[in-house]
């Protein structure tokens, strides 16, 4: 894990930059070597299983067309020498040296980690001057590519018009970098950027999300209707009015306080916020992969038990020793001990387990992760 950025301590980043201002960290990673190649990353593309897109500067259809794979080897070379970039999502799920570049960046909540995105670009790559509404680190992985930074935008800033990319059309640049293998920009959402190859050049982008007010409400009201009975209802302030078609003060007053009630549960709130934050990104494949019933003789036996890196693990502490574990938007009751354990992020062993397995209720715990795949041996 990175202790440090730069020169700048991990507290100073969380208190000065953290969702505040953007920060250029030279050197971050000392001797960088990419966990993979861009032909490698070109493989990845042809997946089915795998989110791919390449963006064309000048494309055949017009300025800055959007390509979605999965992709056939053909189309690679059917690509103009420059002025093009391929991008594949979530690529910490398919490499498992990316999976471990991630440990670097536990000193941030790993539930809102949303995943690795790998970029390549020849000379002149690019998506074009554009905003994102989550926190962004984009490490340099190969070549040289120059990020251009502007100011804040917002829905409301002005577009290039007829392109599915959301390109700013007035882009005002604010600061500008070349970035070397190592080197390391961190960006806060909504501030405006563009990054351009200068050569070969592969980027790393760790993204954080951050659901919008408009998702939170929509999930979470949803959430509490399962909670709550049909008696609950609106009730009026009682209070005498000059005119009865009044909406007073005291019923918008009233009518806050049982929302509050409704939606603002502490119980309801943690058990909605684990199982909304851990939901996978790709819900539809299938990660189990038959365990062995004797899985627990195997591990005593020297095998490793480690998560799946489709699966998101989080947990909040209900008691001195419970907690409730939240895997892949489910929520279960476990023990504080068994909860920090897996959501540590290291294989874990049997000497470590052992506890654990010989408690029934931690036992079926395991038995129903290594069962679903969210937990495998290695």
């Amino acid at each position: 894990m990175l202790t440090h950025l730069g020169t700048i301590s991990i507290e100073t980043f969380l208190r000065d930059y953290w969702q505040q201002k953007p920060l250029l960290v030279r050197n971050a990673f000392p001797d960088f070597e990419s966990p993979l190649t861009p032909d490698e990353l070109a493989g990845l593309a042809l997946e089915e299983d795998v989110e791919s897109r390449i963006v064309l500067e000048n494309g055949s259809e017009g300025p800055w067309q959007l390509l979605n794979g999965p992709f056939e080897e053909s189309a690679f070379s059917q690509l103009p020498e420059t002025h093009w970039t391929l991008l594949v999502q979530a690529v910490d799920q398919w490499v498992p040296e990316a999976q471990e570049f991630l440990e670097q960046f536990k000193f941030l909540p790993s539930w809102r980690l949303d995943d690795l995105m790998v970029s390549y670009a020849p000379q002149g790559g690019s998506v074009g001057p554009h905003f994102d509404f989550y926190d962004v680190f984009l490490i340099q992985g190969h070549g040289q590519r120059r990020w251009q930074v502007g100011p804040k935008a917002d829905d409301d800033s002005p577009r290039v018009a007829n392109t599915k990319l959301r390109i700013l059309k007035n882009f005002k640049v604010e600061h500008e970098w070349v970035l070397e293998p190592g080197d390391m920009l961190y960006l806060p959402p909504q501030y405006s950027h563009n990054g351009v190859a200068l050569n070969d050049c592969l980027t790393y982008s760790v993204g954080f999300r951050a659901p919008s007010v408009g998702e939170i409400i929509d999930d979470l009201a949803t959430d509490a209707i399962s909670h709550h009975k049909d008696h609950q209802r609106y009730t009026d302030p009682g209070e005498p009015l000059a005119n009865s078609g009044e909406i007073s003060p005291a019923a918008i007053e009233g009518l806050k306080a049982t929302l509050q009630k409704a939606l603002l549960d502490e119980g309801l709130l943690r058990n909605w916020l684990g199982r909304y934050m851990t939901a996978r990104k790709y819900p539809e494949l299938d990660i189990s992969q038959g365990a062995d019933a004797d899985w627990a003789e195997q591990l005593y036996s020297g095998a490793l038990l480690q998560r799946h890196p489709a699966s998101r693990f989080a947990y909040s502490q209900t008691g001195a020793d419970s907690a409730q574990l939240f895997v892949d938007g489910e929520a279960v009751a476990t023990s504080l001990s068994l909860a920090e354990l897996l959501c540590g992020g290291d294989a874990l062993d049997w000497q470590q387990l052992q506890n654990h397995l010989a408690d029934k209720g931690g036992r079926n715990v395991l038995e129903q992760l290594v069962e679903y795949g969210a937990l495998y041996l290695d």
